[in-house]
């Protein structure tokens, strides 16, 4: 059973890097200007620069840009202002969705993103309408060959982890923002690797789907992602993992 967050370290694993590192940097450069805008030009003191920091070293971004993108939202070199802005809507088979945006014109990107939900059979809807599902977490996902459950559950729970689930392929571990460092850097000092690790919106409940729903919902999410000035996406849904192998491959 997967999630939005296990769909996409799943969708990230097969896709070519090249392909997309040029949007890649777009989405990241545009995070880091804000994140160092709203929050200082210092990750030890910044969380959210300091994980968009991150996400520019997965993607080997050179580091010559990501001290430009600091500059330009400390404000010590002219740029780009972008706006933060978030979408609420409901997907296929009645899926919560939020969509986390950065723009620097809110009118055409809320154009763009209302039409590709209407596309897509999904629905935009008011402010407040699904974020009251959601709850802002720390996530870690493991493998199950990595390491014993008794083992990772030890290491991350006295690491102040919150919750730990696994199912027959993976371990996952829920922290709370501010713990979240401390208890990826705990698994990573036992030489565990992370297949994915980062600051999301956690769900309160999920919707299972199969068959078309589970397709057509895949589909929304990754025309959502692939717009130039979407940052995230969440949704609450769950759909097998053989559902998403299959839409993954195709």
């Amino acid at each position: 059973m997967s999630g939005h967050s296990k769909w996409k370290t799943n969708k990230a694993r097969k896709t070519a890097a090249d392909a997309k590192k040029g949007a890649a940097y777009t989405k990241v450069i545009k995070e880091i200007t804000v994140a160092a805008r709203e929050g200082g030009g210092n990750p030890d003191t910044n969380i959210r620069l300091r994980t968009a920091m991150t996400r520019a070293k997965e993607a080997s971004m050179p580091s010559d840009n990501v001290k430009m993108a600091i500059k330009r939202g400390t404000g010590e070199v002219p740029g780009v202002v972008y706006e933060t802005v978030i979408y609420e809507g409901y997907g296929p088979g009645g899926v919560a969705i939020m969509i986390e945006a950065l723009t620097d014109n809110k009118n055409r990107t809320t154009a763009e993103l209302r039409n590709i939900m209407s596309k897509k059979g999904a629905n935009m809807a008011g402010a407040g309408s699904v974020s009251w599902m959601f709850t802002k977490k720390g996530y870690i996902l493991v493998e199950r060959s990595q390491v014993k459950e008794e083992e990772l559950m030890s290491i991350v729970l006295d690491a102040g982890a919150e919750d730990f689930k696994s199912d027959e392929k993976n371990y996952e571990i829920f922290t709370s923002v501010q713990d979240f460092e401390k208890v990826k850097q705990a698994v990573q000092a036992k030489g565990i690797n992370l297949q994915n690790a980062e600051v999301t919106m956690v769900p309160s409940s999920t919707i299972r789907l199969t068959g078309n729903d589970a397709k057509q919902l895949l589909l929304l999410i990754d025309a959502l992602e692939e717009h130039e000035d979407v940052q995230q996406v969440y949704a609450n849904f769950d759909i097998p993992d053989d559902i998403l192998e299959q839409v993954t491959s195709s």
